[in-house]
């Protein structure tokens, strides 16, 4: 599983910057609107220090940590939705995205030219966000037309997906995005219907302020949204600098908080693999059980599965070994239905 993140904002936000600091991939960087046309698509590592402790303890040969995919995409402007500036191919890179990354313009600097001609990140938040429900609110009025067609047909299922889908026109007429709408998935037309659509306003936003001062606290109304802070031109110096040098001018990196904040955004967690061969990350849902993790290594996993041993990082690491583990209790053998930790190391027995 590849999370992949939508890198958005309105031009000369800092989007491209922010790309380059995270991937450290040279992308066009230029002062004026709608530089990035196409867009750039990096990836990167998520940090996790226990993949390292664990190759020590396994002598392995090969790290593999999971992974990120973040996109930089088009600048945005009022009236995307209607096709201005870059607005059709905008938004249909965003409707690929897992998480949408806004970053938003909070620094003061004149030599850098706002699109608006003024610094207020509520406006420019107000902005995007208008932009994306009003194309998703075409997108709705559309499917209720059609719906409302299978419905007067006696189509059962179109009568439940009608109301969820009248519920989502509701929040947005209100400016709201879907994902606030009450919508419950026990029926499956309900999930078919919502994947169909594939509304942006349905996806997880995570606002990234770019700023002059990590520390200085910001307004109730941005601090209130799922957010992190960078100064995003000093994360681009820090690309050119050792680690002895950053220490020296005491500049502190702060992308890894976008990265771990992009996976509770959409509620995922990681277990690991180790051995001589190699020590790996995997990325699954939270929440998932045994064999629904080790389809994350492969679909045999999931369909064939006996039981697995499993034993958090840290404890295998005080046991010193697995078979010390094993023998003092510590290493627990479970089966279908135990519900993955973060963290777990696990070592699947399949048929």
């Amino acid at each position: 599983m590849t999370l992949q993140v939508g890198i958005v904002g309105l031009p000369n936000v800092g989007k491209s910057t922010l790309f380059k600091a995270l991937t450290r991939k040279p992308v066009d960087i230029q002062n004026y609107p709608f530089c990035t046309i196409e867009p750039n698509v990096g990836i990167v590592e998520v940090p996790d220090e226990r993949l390292i402790e664990l190759a020590k303890f396994s002598k392995t040969e090969k790290i593999i940590p999971t992974v990120i995919e973040f996109v930089d995409i088009a600048g945005l402007v009022e009236g995307a939705n209607k096709g201005e500036g870059l607005g059709n191919k905008f938004l249909a890179n965003i409707r690929e995205v897992d998480v949408i990354a806004q970053v938003v313009r909070v620094f003061k600097n004149d030599d850098i030219t706002h699109v608006n001609n003024k610094i207020d990140p509520v406006s420019d938040i107000e902005i995007i966000e208008t932009e994306l429900i009003l194309a998703d609110m075409s997108t709705v009025e559309k499917t209720i037309v059609r719906l409302e067609k299978l419905v007067k047909g006696g189509d059962k299922d179109a009568t439940k997906q009608l109301e969820v889908v009248k519920n989502i026109k509701e929040k947005l007429d209100l400016g709201k995005l879907a994902i606030s709408a009450d919508i419950h998935y026990d029926v499956e037309s309900v999930s078919n219907i919502i994947r169909d659509m594939a509304l942006l306003t349905m996806k997880p936003i995570m606002y990234v302020y770019n700023v002059s001062d990590v520390a200085k606290k910001l307004s109730e109304e941005l601090e209130r949204r799922p957010h992190v802070k960078l100064d995003i031109k000093i994360e681009e110096e820090l690309i050119e600098m050792t680690k002895e040098e950053a220490q020296e001018m005491e500049m502190v990196s702060h992308i890894s908080d976008l990265i771990i904040k992009s996976f509770d955004l959409l509620k995922l967690q990681t277990f690991l693999t180790t051995g001589v061969k190699e020590t790996r990350a995997w990325t699954i849902k939270k929440g998932a059980t045994a064999p629904e993790a080790g389809g994350a290594i492969h679909t045999d996993f999931t369909k064939r599965f006996i039981r697995a041993e499993i034993i958090n990082w840290k404890k295998l690491l005080e046991a010193g070994s697995f078979s010390a583990a094993r023998d003092t209790g510590i290493l627990q053998t479970v089966g279908k239905d135990y519900i993955m930790k973060d963290g777990d190391v696990v070592d699947f027995k399949i048929g």
